[in-house]
């Protein structure tokens, strides 16, 4: 069956290449070469750079960055209906300054701030919260206890970011998932100071026994817009903070759930068919981060992660898609498999892009171009895992984008498109932070760009469903 089902796939593989030599016309593709230094190389929603900081791994190229808006069709489902892309260790950035004196040795796994998460698109944060120096600190530490050498950031610092945005943007809503080192009360004490409390989801008001959330129009008519989950079970009292695993499934982190077509659970969650939870948390990144992993595993790997995980979730898509280095891949990467899963969730369809707006579930459309990235205000099995001693990028810590992709783009903006992956490395570096615009580009992609943008959802799944 597998096999003479790979005949047509190949003939629609052969079909979009011809369409792309024949109409190569402008209208840069994911996986484009381009030029770092000039801002308009890629298009809303992608950046410029090498995707590996390893000499020799080729030149800069177009990458996204920034999934498409998951409210793009409205926010009249419920919230355990959409997915979001989710960002691990999220404090722990490449280049920080030791904020203690002593430098950082523990291993980084983003690249940007958490503003910048934010203002890329990212709605899930994953933080390890510590009491540290009579305060609370967010630290890449090991054995219950924060060091020197760990402490990336003061926890009250990142709240206050996430209360910024959250201040400038008043339809986003965000979840944060603690891994809590914290004594009875921090936590609760920085929460309250930081001025999210306003914004937090009442854990008396979340729903019990795997029911459905509210919808995600009422979260934001009744500023709900903050969901905090802690590892710590009975905060609920002390700390305001809902225990996740009572709300959550989780799959394994590290390279124990990397096994391909396998999606085990983490120690502490119910098993991943449980109905008592409605909220599924996705984890796809290496014990040790690298770079490059996930330069090479943060496409195709990961969108056949959330199939096994589909069929190992009694038939329910991630709502939360965790990753380090988020904008690294060869492909869509973490904002495609998010676009994915957000299509099959909302609409039936292989891309939040092919939602027909109005129309019955399943319901999808190739006729019209997706939808931009939002507009935000200003403030194959994985491959092996990498060793012990990750390689890192440039010491210093890129620079903060000024803005958002849409609005670099302006209000007509171009569609992000996606070429297929090849073999080689392509991809970004944390040095490149340059931001894209379509001021100098046609408005409109091309129509390779844009078959492209729109089959490759359809094609990796086609695949992956007539494997089994």
């Amino acid at each position: 069956m597998a096999a003479a089902s790979t005949f047509p796939l190949a003939l629609l593989l052969a079909i979009v290449a011809a369409c792309c030599v024949a109409g190569g016309e402008g209208g840069a593709l994911v996986g484009d070469t381009c030029t770092a230094s000039s801002a308009s190389s890629c298009g809303a929603g992608m950046r410029c750079a090498t995707c590996s900081p390893l000499p020799g791994m080729g030149p800069p190229v177009c990458s996204r960055t920034t999934p498409l808006d998951p409210k793009a069709h409205g926010t009249d489902l419920a919230f355990n209906r959409y997915t979001w892309l989710t960002t691990h260790n999220s404090f722990a950035i490449v280049g920080s300054p030791s904020r203690t004196g002593t430098p950082i040795i523990a291993p980084p796994n983003q690249e940007d701030t958490v503003t910048a998460q934010l203002k890329n698109g990212v709605r899930g944060l994953m933080l390890d919260a510590y009491d540290f120096q009579n305060e609370v600190w967010l630290c890449h530490s090991f054995g219950g206890k924060c060091y020197n050498f760990a402490a990336y950031q003061r926890a009250m610092d990142v709240l206050k970011e996430i209360g910024a945005f959250l201040d400038a943007n008043p339809s986003e809503v965000i979840t944060v998932f603690v891994e809590d080192y914290a004594g009875p009360g921090s936590l609760g004490k920085v929460v309250g100071g930081s001025g999210l409390s306003k914004y937090l989801f009442p854990p008396a008001k979340m729903p019990k026994g795997g029911g459905d959330w509210p919808l995600l129009k009422d979260m934001i008519a009744q500023n709900h817009r903050l969901l905090m989950f802690t590892s710590k079970r009975g905060k609920d009292g002390s700390d305001g903070l809902a225990y996740e695993w009572d709300y959550v499934l989780e799959t394994q982190y590290g390279n124990d759930g990397l096994v391909g077509g396998s999606c085990p659970k983490r120690a502490e969650s119910m098993a991943m068919d449980s109905t008592k939870q409605s909220l599924i948390l996705m984890n796809f990144f290496s014990t040790n981060p690298s770079q490059s992993w996930a330069c090479g595993n943060n496409s195709a790997p990961l969108v056949a992660k959330l199939k096994a995980c589909y069929d190992a979730s009694a038939k329910r898509w991630p709502n939360f898609i965790a990753v380090d280095y988020y904008m690294r891949s060869k492909g869509g990467g973490a904002p495609l498999a998010t676009d994915v899963a957000n299509g099959r969730q909302q609409c039936g369809c292989d891309s939040i892009a092919y939602c027909k707006p109005g129309s019955a579930f399943g319901s999808c459309s190739l006729s019209s171009p997706p939808a931009a990235p939002p507009k935000m205000a200003a403030a194959s099995p994985p491959a092996a895992a990498p060793a012990p001693a990750p390689e890192m990028a440039p010491s210093s810590p890129p620079a903060e984008p000024p803005e958002t992709a849409t609005e670099a783009a302006g209000s007509a903006v171009r569609p992000a498109s996606i070429k297929l992956e090849k073999d080689d490395t392509t991809g970004t570096s944390p040095a490149d932070t340059a931001k894209s615009s379509s001021s100098n580009r046609s408005p409109h992609p091309s129509s390779c760009s844009f078959l492209f943008g729109l089959l490759l959802p359809s094609l990796l799944l086609l695949h992956l469903f007539i494997s089994d």
